[in-house]
């Protein structure tokens, strides 16, 4: 029975002596653990006496000495985080060189690259690099040409991040990647009017296109007809030739000649509109008469 309450007292004691050691550790901090991405800047006395940006189990004693354990109570750790973070910026007013309010709309992002000049630089580092960035584009966009603004995205986007660099380096960021998206018209009746002309214009195109349809069909069909009127006068003025040649080959037989003229004038007695009478076949008459 003393054996067994011995074990449970261990148990207990090592349990709750553990969890003291543990919460006294993070107290004194002891020992911390760093996630990635992430930077540790330790002050001392309100100084900043060194930061911590290597990931993992790190013990501050290790890296600051003796002097750590005072940390706590004069001291203070300060964490900030590193990652890539991105922003936009809808709708910043710029006026064209024509006088067209214009609304542009501006991606970037950017990191913490110094953490100190991030927390003791400016109360508000992020805020204010957006406002940096917001009044690039309003300096370096305004009294442009409207297809300057509407086609040349890549070389002002290059302009406004050459422009707000310098500033964010003094607060602790490195910016990164600065594209604009988007160049949009603000006046209502200004989009309208756009609108409208560009309806026209389709529709002008469109009539364009059909009338010259229309023209190369017409055009078509006039060489057709020409074509077609030259074969037919040649072939009228062969036709003679070739029955000249076909009655004289015909001639050269008398009775073949006699019975072909005889057939002909027979069809076109039948062709004509007139009454037609039968009479006893005489020589050289066909026995027909006609009345009309």
């Amino acid at each position: 029975m003393n054996f067994l309450i011995s074990v449970f007292a261990g148990m207990m004691f090592t349990y709750f002596g553990a969890m003291i050691l543990v919460g006294l550790g993070r107290a004194f901090q002891l020992w911390r653990v760093l996630p990635e991405r992430t930077v540790l800047v330790y002050t001392f006395f309100g100084k900043v006496v060194g930061q911590v940006d290597e990931p993992g189990l790190f013990f501050p004693i290790m890296h600051f000495g003796p002097k750590a354990l005072l940390f706590p109570f004069f001291g203070k750790a300060y964490t900030v985080k590193t990652p890539i973070y991105q922003a936009y910026l809808r709708n910043q007013l710029v006026n064209s060189e024509e006088g067209a309010p214009m609304g542009v709309g501006i991606w970037f992002e950017m990191f913490v690259k110094d953490p100190k000049a991030y927390l003791f630089q400016n109360s508000d580092p992020m805020g204010s690099l957006k406002a940096n960035v917001a009044t690039a584009v309003v300096k370096q966009l305004s009294n442009l040409k409207l297809d300057v603004l509407l086609e040349n995205r890549d070389a002002l986007s290059r302009k406004v991040r050459e422009e707000v660099t310098p500033t964010s380096a003094q607060w602790g960021f490195s910016l990164g990647s600065t594209y604009i998206r988007k160049v949009a018209f603000r006046d209502k009746g200004m989009i309208g009017e756009i609108q409208r002309k560009v309806v026209n214009r389709l529709r002008q195109v469109t009539a364009a296109m059909r009338q010259a349809g229309e023209n190369e069909v017409a055009i078509i069909h006039s060489e057709a007809d020409k074509k077609a009127s030259q074969r037919l006068g040649q072939a009228q003025a062969v036709r003679p030739q070739v029955v000249g040649t076909a009655l004289a080959e015909v001639q050269r037989v008398p009775e073949v000649a006699a019975a072909l003229f005889t057939l002909l004038d027979i069809q076109a007695t039948l062709k004509s509109p007139g009454k037609v009478v039968l009479t006893a076949a005489g020589a050289g008459s066909t026995g027909l008469l006609l009345n009309s």
